[in-house]
């Protein structure tokens, strides 16, 4: 096995870009080739921490080449950046999600797969140790069946951040921006959504894009499921503060899913286990288990797995066809809130 650290290159020096890269600088495992983004912002971070800067992939190209590429650019040049990189022969890592729309998603996980290199989607969320272990209770059977599953994103969002004129316009509300992560995890948890109904709402704000979306969900196992959605209500309830994940979300002892089963349901990320004892009934006394993952931050353990894939050839937690089917779940979700109809993943 090589010792030597994984150089990673990472494009797009945004907040989750220059998260990306401190978690490579303080990873033995992974060292930083450089950052590239044309941005005078971007090479000002980057000389202020003596790091290599370059405006583009080309460039950064002509002296050494990276192990392998993270693109945390604009979600509208994923798949122009990503294509690039493919063609370029760099495993990929790219930020959720995998791109705009369903054609250019599609487009680069096949050239991916056409080149045989590895392209891993940056859902983060399923590195997490709680997830895992909540995915490992389900799969042990302790659920039993799972016949029914909630799920909460419910937080306001400032009104400074709607100061910035694309965030108040159809398609950056919080069914394509924020919806993504959870659909991604249930997914990841009970298996693939095959049919979806959906209604909206903005009364608040009256933007064009929406608030508040209630999603209705059917799973290939039968089980049926809701997700109540709002970027406008005083809260505790979203992953962003019942997890702990990320210091910048004041965290609340709360849950923002709950797992139902023939034998027992499950909170998350609380992972309290409900179950009966000797045998189950509405009139039998419960068992109640708090059970207690680590909590390093996902993003450092999805950079630690990226430098694995590279070096080791192993597989991608997310691959890009699990980006894609996520995304096609919320293109789904969007299409049945905007025409009332039911939406089919055939």
């Amino acid at each position: 096995m090589n010792a030597h650290p994984v150089r990673l290159a990472v494009m797009g020096a945004g907040l989750i870009g220059r998260r990306h890269v401190e978690h490579i600088l303080a990873e033995p495992i992974a060292a930083l080739h450089s950052i590239i983004d044309p941005s005078e912002d971007a090479r000002a971070f980057a000389q202020n921490r003596g790091l290599r800067w370059h405006a583009n992939l080309g460039s950064a190209l002509k002296d050494d080449r990276p192990d392998g590429l993270i693109i945390a650019t604009p979600n509208a040049m994923h798949v122009e950046h990503g294509l690039a990189a493919i063609e370029a022969g760099l495993p990929l890592l790219v930020e959720k999600p995998l791109a705009t729309d369903i054609f250019g998603a599609e487009q680069l996980v096949s050239a991916a797969e056409k080149a045989g290199l590895p392209l891993a989607v940056g859902h983060h969320r399923r590195h997490n140790p709680l997830i895992l272990k909540a995915k490992q209770f389900i799969e042990d059977g302790r659920l039993g069946r799972i016949i029914s599953v909630h799920g909460f994103f419910w937080l306001i969002k400032p009104d400074d951040y709607y100061e910035i004129a694309w965030r108040r316009e159809a398609g950056a509300g919080p069914i394509l921006i924020n919806l993504i992560h959870d659909i991604d995890l249930l997914r990841f948890l009970c298996g693939e959504i095959t049919e979806v109904r959906a209604m909206r709402s903005s009364i608040v704000r009256n933007f064009p894009v929406e608030e508040t979306a209630v999603v209705l969900l059917r799973f290939a196992n039968g089980a049926l499921g809701t997700f109540n959605v709002s970027d406008t209500i005083v809260a505790p309830w979203s992953w962003e503060h019942t997890s702990g994940e990320n210091a910048a979300y004041p965290r609340t002892d709360e849950n923002c899913y709950l797992i139902g089963g023939t034998e027992g349901s499950l909170t998350i990320p609380r992972l309290e286990l409900w179950r009966n004892g000797s045998r189950r009934g509405w009139h039998e006394p419960f068992l109640n288990e708090r059970h207690i993952a680590a909590t390093p931050d996902p993003l450092r353990l999805q950079i630690v797995q990226f430098c694995r894939i590279i070096r080791d050839g192993e597989a991608p937690l997310v691959p890009g066809r699990e980006g894609l089917e996520s995304l096609r779940v919320i293109e789904m979700i969007h299409r049945a809130a905007l025409t009332d109809e039911t939406g089919k993943n055939a």
